[in-house]
């Protein structure tokens, strides 16, 4: 039988289906029973939240070109959108059903156990009842607003994410006797209301806002009977559409997008199970929704702020085990980053080795009289960043200072435009990248004058320089005095502020020139390296695959022998295990407490094994409408470690790895019997801490002098199959549908 055409639609999966299965797999982990009780909590707070992005952009976006016919990208699969629609609409109404069931029936009773009621305002005692009651007409009700819906009181505008309570009521004047009412549940009130001595010896009792304004809706409508009140709340499409090229000021076109963009289509109602048919169908005319875009639940309304539950009970039998990223050596040991550098490669790894050393790196180089230019990529800064601090310090101490801030960096825009005006005003040289295209690398450049002359020092990374995602998300970060890094670092900064484009890089591949044909050919070395019998391995670490050409260049690696191991967290388009295209692909996803998001490759090359970095999944957008870097970690003791470490590691997890299935579907791996649990996620904070114990870098660490160490022995790939089980492991099947 011949092998199918590795351009063939069914051979990959969709994009949307596939980011909906990562999505199923947070709900996996507040499923779990071995995870802890708040942290199950949170998982399901992340489902929602997940899934207000997804409808806000995807949908939205989906939806735009089934109304236009304007379909920018066929995806490879080759669904059109209104195929597309049609079966996200399936899978999702299915997902919130099984997160509806599993708050329902598992985790309410369970926090109650725990002494952690979540009420929905029914069963208060009388004296309670007569408090809440008080702390409405004090602390609520002068904020409300009803609004009437009639010929002289139109539907009122309501915002993404507003919550709202419809309420019905009997009138004379309104045909078939009922008027419509819409009472918004202001955002500025917290969502969760803390109720003091309720509950079944509950430590603590929640309840939902729209709940305590519902009891006391006839106070806000005195004289009219209320038929029914319900909350229900409505997403809208949130993406920004820039035409850059007729932009003057792309700074102000943004902010003037930002602020029309909250009243974008609506794409989703999410309401009440118990809404009134009548009020539903209201809602439905008046937003222009179908059938398939509401979603009625049998609970609160977007779980997504039970965060603040897990924020705020202190309690650590609830939570996982406590952590503080560790400073390691050689930084902890070392009065002057530059003279180790210097010396030599440093790479960390975050959240587990303290990101404050990249941030000392720059605090440092502001204040360092022998500095005379600091350059640095800002994608998400956060707030209150210290390194835009610490730009704004080495502006006034007379360097030369040029930060690319990235305004359009979805849903940091409006932070991203108060650190560029504050950077500029402090004397700062800002730039907003490349027309077209986002700027996604993560670079800094400090050039130094020091005896010998100008020496450069680099540090590039795959996650942002954002102190608090640095302690969720999982990243490398390497620093470097390389001179064809610096020297690389400089073309890509002229690049983006001078569009001055080197006619060749030394050490780095950047997107949109070169990286989808550097990768390719790395995949292509390896393939014509197992035709000729050679060693040929290649483990990849990404959020996501999509790119139609890199899956195919992977097919046809594995039909050339090629052992391919995939570690992919959210979408991966590829199907593994196909016969005769993909056999010798192997994909696993880690959900665990941080958020998995470095992006590296690991390549045998015939025995002369290379490591990259880079800040790009691979994914059309990264490779044609982002500025992107790949770069390689030269020292072969830290390449090594890289594999025998970070990679051997992932590869052997059998307690939060799931393995993907060719049908897209994902099997949870066990530890085989008589075989040892292991965690990845812990097993690297143990290793942090050994790390901070020790005196000196150890084998094994990440810290080595450049060059002095010799590649060593590589170990045999760790099988997915050898002394492991994949089982299927879900949210009991008698509450949940599959």
């Amino acid at each position: 039988m011949n092998a199918p055409s590795l351009s063939d639609p069914k051979l990959l999966l969709n994009r949307e289906l596939s980011w909906l299965e990562f999505n199923q797999r947070v709900l996996d982990e507040a499923a779990e029973p071995g995870v802890p009780l708040l942290e199950r909590l949170k998982f399901l707070s992340i489902v929602s939240t997940n899934l207000d992005e997804f409808f806000m952009i995807r949908v939205a976006g989906l939806k735009r070109q089934l109304l236009t016919g304007d379909v920018l990208e066929m995806p490879p699969d080759g669904l059109s959108p209104a195929e597309q629609l049609a079966a996200i609409s399936a899978r999702a109404h299915r997902m919130v059903r099984d997160q509806y069931t599993l708050y329902r029936e598992q985790l309410v009773s369970a926090l109650d156990g725990a002494g952690i009621a979540l009420g929905e305002g029914a069963g208060l005692s009388p004296e309670t009842d007569a408090r809440m009651r008080e702390y409405f007409k004090e602390e609520i009700y002068p904020v409300l607003t009803p609004m009437v819906i009639d010929p002289g009181h139109p539907f009122p505008h309501l915002r993404n994410k507003a919550l709202a309570l419809g309420v019905v009521f009997l009138s004379d004047r309104d045909e078939g006797g009922i008027g419509f009412a819409v009472v918004q549940v202001p955002p500025i009130l917290q969502r969760l209301v803390e109720v003091k001595g309720e509950g079944r010896g509950a430590h603590r009792t929640w309840l939902f806002l729209e709940e305590v304004i519902a009891r006391h809706a006839g106070m806000l409508f005195p004289g009219l009977e209320i038929v029914s009140v319900s909350p229900f709340r409505l997403t809208r499409n949130f993406d920004l559409t820039i035409d850059e090229e007729e932009a003057e000021d792309l700074l102000k076109t943004i902010q003037q997008e930002l602020r029309r963009r909250d009243r974008g289509n609506a794409v989703r109602l999410e309401a009440a199970a118990r809404i009134d048919p009548r009020l539903l169908t209201l809602l439905r005319r008046f937003l222009r929704l179908e059938d398939d875009d509401v979603y009625l639940v049998d609970g609160p309304l977007h779980l997504g702020d039970l965060i603040g539950v897990h924020a705020s009970e202190p309690r650590p039998d609830l939570h996982d085990e406590a952590f503080t990223p560790q400073v390691v050596p050689p930084f902890r040991d070392t009065e002057d980053p530059f003279a180790l550098l210097s010396e030599r490669d440093v790479l960390l790894q975050h959240p587990y080795e303290s990101f404050d050393s990249v941030v000392d790196f720059v605090s440092r180089a502001a204040d360092d009289p022998k500095v005379l230019a600091i350059k640095i990529t800002l994608y998400r800064a956060g707030s209150n960043s210290p390194f835009v601090r610490a730009l704004a310090r080495a502006a006034d101490n007379g360097k030369q200072v040029t930060a690319l801030v990235e305004l359009k960096a979805r849903f940091d825009e409006e932070a991203n435009i108060q650190w560029a005006r504050a950077l500029e005003e402090s004397g700062v040289h800002v730039v907003y990248g490349l027309l077209g295209l986002k700027t996604h690398a993560k670079v800094c450049l400090i050039i130094r004058r020091e005896e010998k002359g100008l020496r450069r020092y680099v540090h590039l990374s795959t996650g942002n320089y954002n102190p608090a995602s640095a302690r969720l998300y999982t990243d490398i970060s390497m620093f470097s005095a390389r001179k064809e890094l610096g020297e690389d670092a400089t073309h890509l900064f002229n690049l983006l502020t001078g569009y001055c484009e080197p006619p060749s890089w030394q050490r780095i591949a950047v997107a949109p020139t070169n990286l989808r044909e550097r990768i390719l050919a790395l995949i292509a070395r390896e393939a014509e390296h197992a035709r000729h019998g050679r060693t040929a391995h290649l483990v990849v670490k990404l959020n996501s695959l999509v790119d139609a050409a890199v899956i195919q260049a992977l097919y046809g690696a594995s039909q050339s022998g090629v052992k391919i191991d995939l570690i992919v967290r959210g979408i991966c388009c590829l199907k593994p295990g196909i016969p005769g295209v993909s056999e010798n692909i192997k994909v696993r996803s880690i959900i665990d407490r941080f958020l998995e998001h470095t992006r590296l490759v690991w390549l045998a090359n015939g025995g002369a094994p290379e490591v990259y970095l880079s800040s790009a999944d691979w994914m059309p957008r990264n490779f044609d409408r982002r500025v992107e870097v790949f770069f390689p970690v030269e020292d072969k003791a830290m390449a090594s470690w890289v594999r025998d470490t970070v990679l051997a590691t992932q590869l052997a997890d059998n307690v939060k790895a799931r393995e993907m299935q060719p049908d897209g579907t994902y099997l949870r791996r066990t530890p085989a019997d008589g075989e040892a649990p292991l965690r990845s996620q812990s097993r690297f904070m143990e290793l942090a801490r050994e790390r901070a114990r020790s005196s000196t870098p150890q084998a094994g660490s990440m810290l080595f002098r450049s060059g002095s160490t010799q590649a060593s022995q590589l170990p045999p790939p760790v099988s997915p199959r050898a002394g492991h089980r994949v089982v299927r492991k879900r949210v009991k099947k008698k509450t949940l549908s599959t």
